[in-house]
């Protein structure tokens, strides 16, 4: 899985720096590991011409990436220019920006459409709310503390859901012909399967898809699309840092 991997990428490089390899190969002893987690992306410059950046590192990480090449987008500076209205962010998160091209890609209209984001976390809820609302969507922020949460999904023109909750939005959550995009991807026992799971969405597909107009399948929905964008930011950091029109 695309997460998967890329932990095990970073751990790696936890790993070198925790054994004194890393300083090594940078060729710089540092004296306490809070510095060298402040100057591993100022070093990894020597390393590697492109950083891409795992959100549960330590925050003085996120803090000290070059914002250039935070391919990722979720860098506070980027965060706050998508928030903004006349600012444009250097990089979209990944996944929230795949969210709005499916929507681009089938046609699918958001402006002046109600839309429901189920999830406010760093990476996909807060950033596809501040995204729908560029694209002139009137936007509603479901969350573990939201009251009557069926009855505000209920009127949803479009949702996207990103909890992490396992069929959690059963089908009498979903207005006739809604849109519905699945981020979630939850493994769930399953004795038929070789792995003894199965993975599922936040929706409960089978009961949503007879009401919805479009839904996003789990997997192979959301995950292909946030690799795309990852692959489509790192080449525009390059073009940028090329000077390529």
């Amino acid at each position: 899985m695309y997460v998967t991997k890329r932990k095990l990428v970073t751990l790696w490089g936890l790993i070198l720096m925790k054994s004194g390899w890393l300083r090594i190969l940078l060729k710089k002893k540092l004296s306490t590991t809070s510095q060298s987690l402040m100057m591993i992306p100022l070093y990894m410059e020597y390393l590697f011409n492109y950083l891409c950046l795992v959100i549960w590192m330590r925050k003085k990480i996120l803090d000290a990436v070059c914002i250039e090449k935070d391919v990722d987008g979720f860098h506070p500076e980027n965060m706050g220019r998508l928030a903004m209205r006349g600012r444009e962010p250097s990089f979209v998160p990944c996944t929230p920006k795949g969210c709005i091209e499916l929507l681009h890609r089938y046609n699918i209209p958001i402006k002046g459409k109600r839309a429901v984001v189920i999830g406010r976390s760093n990476i996909v809820g807060t950033p596809a709310a501040f995204l729908l609302q560029r694209e002139d969507a009137t936007v509603t922020v479901v969350h573990s503390r939201t009251e009557n949460a069926e009855e505000i999904t209920r009127e949803a023109d479009i949702i996207i859901s990103a909890v992490g909750q396992p069929n959690m939005v059963r089908g009498s959550w979903v207005k006739p012909g809604a849109v519905i995009i699945d981020v979630g991807i939850n493994p769930v026992e399953d004795p038929e399967s070789a792995r003894g799971y199965r993975l599922v969405g936040d929706i409960c597909y089978e009961e949503a898809r007879k009401v919805a107009s479009a839904i996003t399948p789990v997997p192979g929905g959301v995950g292909p699309m946030t690799i795309a964008m990852l692959l489509s930011n790192t080449l525009l950091s390059a073009k940028r840092i090329h000077n390529f029109s």
